[in-house]
């Protein structure tokens, strides 16, 4: 073999041992580590040892959704009451003849300046005035108690403002000063069995100060 042949072999072993790895820093490169990026509109807990994702804690970062974010907010507490008691159905009447979203009797009705019980029905807006309304009203008639009571354990249940306005609807406020004054001892219930209790209790814990108390609140 000549020099000039030895030298075209050297060449082409270099050449094909630079074309592999080429080859094999390329592909390489297709496998980099995956790096995990958090998104200010997530949430990361960072006290393990791992970093898991969850949805945000903020309500401005869901203001572009279609449902609301309720969490502990007001509207959080409305339309779990609303869930509780119609499943949300404004149309709704019960066996009892309680009727719509919240389940108001003509009665209660009354008391907040609603005379005509088929407009109310049919009049979702109306609804939500009169939810509002009566929890003014109840409000106000409960001031002494929710001052004397928020914070404090009463059969087994942590007292708090949302929560005895819950029970109030359920059961009306003198129900709920029944429950109160008697350290939970008085049990006091609907037609179906659900207790002041229980209201006071799933409903408790939800932000309701910005609902002014009223003593003879009426509907607009």
């Amino acid at each position: 073999m000549t020099g000039h042949e030895e030298n075209q072999n050297m060449i082409k072993k270099w050449s094909f041992y630079t074309s592999l790895i080429l080859i094999i820093a390329y592909l390489s490169s297709g496998f980099k580590p995956f790096e995990l990026h958090n998104h200010n509109w997530f949430q990361v807990n960072q006290n393990d040892e791992l970093s898991y994702l969850f949805p945000s804690l903020e309500q401005k970062d869901y203001t572009n959704l279609n449902v609301p974010f309720t969490g502990k907010f007001f509207i959080g507490f409305k339309e779990a009451i609303a869930f509780k008691e119609s499943q949300g159905k404004y149309h709704k009447i019960n066996s009892l003849g309680y009727m719509g979203k919240y389940q108001f009797g003509s009665e209660t009705l009354k008391t907040i300046g609603i005379n005509d019980s088929l407009s109310f029905l049919n009049n979702p807006k109306l609804q939500e005035k009169a939810f509002v309304t009566l929890l003014s009203k109840n409000k106000w008639e409960l001031k002494k108690e929710i001052e004397k009571f928020s914070g404090k354990i009463i059969g087994g249940v942590k007292v708090t403002e949302s929560g005895i306005l819950a029970a109030a609807h359920l059961g009306g406020v003198g129900s709920v000063k029944r429950f109160l004054n008697s350290n939970g001892s008085r049990k006091c219930k609907d037609e179906y069995g659900t207790s002041v209790k229980t209201y006071m209790r799933d409903f408790g814990g939800y932000e309701t100060t910005g609902i002014i108390a009223e003593n003879d609140a009426k509907v607009n």
